[in-house]
């Protein structure tokens, strides 16, 4: 669950971006977010037209986050895992229109809202240019077989676990979560699917709301070892799933966004599955730390071509990094089954080393979203 981006024609929009001189790239302009506990201060509620960079500042005693909300809670952009005092950038590509800005505390509930309203047209819109519309077809196609896979997995978990059958569904339960989390970042514009289909037990409770989805049905299966009541809840999984696909058709990708989610993905691993509270039924992590760093290659290996033109040492560094973080999960795969090793079974130094590893590449895809968004 949480925190990426829009695939295919989804929108991606999730990161945080680590502040740095780059982000002052040309047609971004630079906004303030004071967050606390009880308050959400952006420095200024009318917008121009194009990309900004907001800088949110948590100036309170929680974690917290940052939104901006287009009509019907369609997420644009999003920063996350904002400790107190600490400061993250968030790059946005806003068109005429109105928008709201909202801080969580806690990182959960509807947030502290502040309208925005854009005026104006872009000079130039970044999704105008011929390489990055090159980009976001390539990353679609991608997307596209992600998502056919998805449904198709997920029809045959949901037959096994309807049918009882706990041994298959234990099987088919990481096959099918892998095309959710190479792509898991989709459902997150769209509200409320996200929680429903990928919540953990503590925040539905947080929330107020039923434990529902993937981790309720993998709690029953590794916990109680059965099935029982089961039926309902899988079948709403599947019919949520498919929401999020049919909804992802109607949204457009740009090329910011791409960027953007390539880096969600990594803080998906760095933020929160690190710590094994994802899966921790299964523990079936591995699976999911994979599926997300795949996810982020293909969204940079969509921009390549940008890329390189734009700033070549960037990608090659990423490129390496890639590299480390792969040679450093990757011996936690049995080759000959492709099963990847219970996350228990990991010691602190190795999940260490993992997390260094992903920290490592998370800082040069953090200037991805600059580049592209200067590109144009």
């Amino acid at each position: 669950m949480k925190s990426l981006a829009a695939l295919g024609v989804v929108s991606l929009a999730l990161v945080s971006l680590s502040a740095c001189a780059s982000e002052d790239a040309a047609g971004s302009k630079g906004l303030t977010v004071e967050a606390t506990d009880s308050s959400c201060k952006v420095s200024k509620t009318e917008l121009d037209a194009g990309p900004s960079t907001f800088t949110v500042t948590n100036k309170g005693s929680k974690v917290t986050e940052f939104y901006v909300y287009a009509k019907g809670d369609r997420i644009m952009g999003e920063v996350e895992n904002i400790g107190p005092g600490l400061s993250r950038n968030l790059v946005v590509d806003l068109e005429k229109g109105t928008y709201e800005g909202a801080c969580k505390p806690g990182m959960v509930g509807d947030g502290i809202r502040q309208k925005l309203t854009v005026t104006g047209e872009a000079a130039k819109k970044l999704s105008d240019s011929a390489e990055l519309k090159a980009a976001a077809k390539s990353y679609e196609r991608y997307v596209a077989s992600q998502t056919d896979a998805l449904i198709d997995k997920t029809n045959e978990f949901v037959a096994a676990v309807k049918a009882g059958e706990v041994d298959e569904a234990k099987k088919l339960f990481p096959v099918a979560r892998t095309y959710w989390e190479r792509i898991e970042p989709v459902a997150e514009v769209f509200g409320d699917l996200d929680p429903l289909t990928d919540g953990r037990e503590p925040d539905a409770k947080a929330e107020g709301r039923d434990f529902t989805g993937w981790h309720r049905i993998e709690k029953q299966l590794w916990v109680a070892g059965n099935t029982d009541g089961m039926g309902t809840y899988a079948d709403d999984l599947l019919a949520n799933i498919k929401k999020v696909v049919a909804q992802a058709k109607d949204q457009p990708l740009t090329a910011l966004q791409l960027a953007q989610g390539s880096k969600g993905l990594l803080d998906e691993v760095a933020t929160g599955k690190i710590t094994g509270e994802e899966d921790e039924f299964s523990h079936t992590d591995l699976w999911d730390f994979k599926a997300n760093i795949e996810g982020s290659q293909a969204a940079i290996a969509a921009l390549r071509p940008v890329l390189e033109e734009q700033d070549p040492d960037l990608v090659a560094l990423i490129d390496q990094r890639f590299k480390e973080l792969d040679a450093e999960l990757n011996q936690y795969q049995d080759k000959s089954t492709g099963e990847w090793a219970p996350y228990t079974d990991l010691s602190k130094a190795q999940v260490k080393k993992l997390s260094d590893a992903v920290a490592a590449l998370s800082e040069p895809i953090s200037k991805v979203a600059s580049v592209v968004a200067s590109s144009a």
